[in-house]
C-alpha cells in the first residue's frame, strides 16, 4: 500500500459507512486521478436502473481506469461520491459496494447529493484519487 489510513481515537468507526477518516500519501508519490464514473459498461451505456447495481459497476470502472496505470483499488486514497436525490436509504448500498471492494480498509470518501448527474439515467458517479508506489 502506498498510503496509510487512520481512524483516529474520539471519532467514530466510519468502516461500516464504507468510509476511513483520514489518509496519508508520502511526499514523492505519484497521484492518479480518476474522473467521475458511472454504472456504466463498455458501451458507455448504463448498465441497469438499479441503484446498487450503478454504485458497483461504478467502483469495477475504477478498477478498470486504474488498471490502465499498472494500479487497482488498493492504491486508491479517496473517493467523491455523487448520488441523485440522496436519501439515508442510498447509504446502505454504497457503504456495500465499498465493502466489496474494498474490505475492512476503504479510501477516505465525500458524499455528494446531486439534483442529476450527466444523463437521467445515472444515479452515482464516483471520482478516484489514487497514489502509485
Amino acid at each position: 500500500m502506498t498510503h496509510s489510513l487512520v481512524n483516529p481515537d474520539g471519532l467514530h468507526d466510519p468502516v461500516p459507512f464504507g468510509y476511513s477518516h483520514t489518509a496519508a500519501v508520502p511526499a514523492g508519490t505519484e497521484l492518479v486521478l480518476v474522473s467521475g464514473q458511472y454504472g456504466s459498461g463498455p458501451d458507455g451505456a448504463v448498465v441497469s436502473s438499479d441503484f446498487s447495481e450503478q454504485a458497483k459497476q461504478a467502483f469495477r470502472n475504477i478498477g478498470v481506469a486504474l488498471a490502465a496505470h499498472g494500479l487497482d483499488l488498493s492504491h486508491v486514497v479517496q473517493l467523491r461520491t455523487y448520488v441523485v436525490n440522496h436519501d439515508v436509504g442510498r447509504l446502505g448500498p454504497i457503504a456495500g459496494a465499498v465493502r466489496e471492494s474494498w474490505g475492512d480498509k476503504p479510501p477516505t470518501q465525500t458524499l455528494i447529493g446531486v439534483a442529476s448527474l450527466a444523463t437521467p439515467d445515472v444515479l452515482f458517479e464516483v471520482e478516484a484519487l489514487a497514489a502509485r508506489p
